[in-house]
């Protein structure tokens, strides 16, 4: 799906990463676990994402407080940790702010 967000200006965390083979189980768990806890966090706008090789998810947030409050919380710490010691071989996380956005179609 693509998310429905609000008028520019509003913020984006782009995380790009390579899975480790294994645990897959655990990771889809954690994984709908995070996107569920995202969305009660205040500040939290939608998301997007796709795995193939290689995995791309965009959050969409008001401010960067709600992105730092995001990155603090516990649980979320917890799952950082798990993707830096099993999950993935490579990640890159990018924050930007969206100025513009435009599209097609009935969104």
């Amino acid at each position: 799906m693509i998310a429905e967000t609000p008028a520019t200006p509003y913020y984006a965390v782009i995380f790009t990463s390579i899975r480790t083979e294994g645990d897959a189980q655990n990771y889809a768990e954690m994984a709908a676990r995070m996107v569920e806890l995202a969305a009660e966090q205040p500040g939290y706008l939608g998301v997007e994402s796709a795995r193939n090789d290689l995995g791309i998810t965009v959050s969409y947030w008001e401010s960067m407080d709600a992105i730092r409050h995001w990155k603090a919380h516990t649980d979320h710490l917890v799952a950082q940790q798990m993707g830096r010691e099993k999950w993935y071989s490579a990640y890159k996380t990018r924050v930007c702010k969206v100025e513009r956005d435009y599209g097609f179609g009935g969104i």
